[in-house]
């Protein structure tokens, strides 16, 4: 039995450990804002925070979460700064097909808890590892600029 806090509730699996947290997440859990993209950790779509990082959750083993706090995109409604940046999101018409966006923001919202007031190398850097197949990444460049100003206001 592996437990973990999920969005702020207590949650125990009963899943090989081994198995990676996006499928339990997706799986058992119906967490399906997180997205398989790659299955390698390289482009960004299963991107989740564990204790308050942001992290692929596609090679990221179930039992690598035991007792540790667990936030996908459904929680960003009840962020600060989830609710900030997807609010500049919609602003900055970022979404295209919208497949790696819930990835996008996850890690958006890890580099403005990190970095509140980021620079644009920042925002490049943090944003680096999701790949976004309809290139609207000035768009996302803006959109976290953006979100940092309205939390900075």
């Amino acid at each position: 039995m592996i437990e973990f806090q999920l969005n702020g509730r207590a949650v125990a699996l009963a899943v090989d450990p081994s198995t990676p947290l996006l499928w339990a997440l997706r799986d058992h859990l119906a967490m399906t804002g997180t997205k398989f993209g790659c299955g390698e950790a390289l482009c960004g779509a299963c991107t989740v925070h564990l204790d308050g990082a942001a992290i692929r959750s596609c090679v990221t083993p179930l039992s690598a979460v035991a007792g540790k706090k667990v936030q996908t995109i459904e929680a960003m409604q009840d962020d600060m700064i989830g609710r900030a940046v997807q609010k500049a999101w919609i602003e900055h018409d970022v979404v295209q097909c919208g497949y790696c966006q819930s990835g996008q923001i996850m890690s958006a919202v890890s580099l403005l808890k990190a970095h509140p007031h980021p620079s644009e190398a920042d925002i490049v850097g943090a944003m680096s590892g999701n790949l976004c197949r309809c290139g609207t990444y000035q768009r996302i460049k803006a959109a976290i600029q953006a979100a940092a100003a309205e939390l900075a206001a």
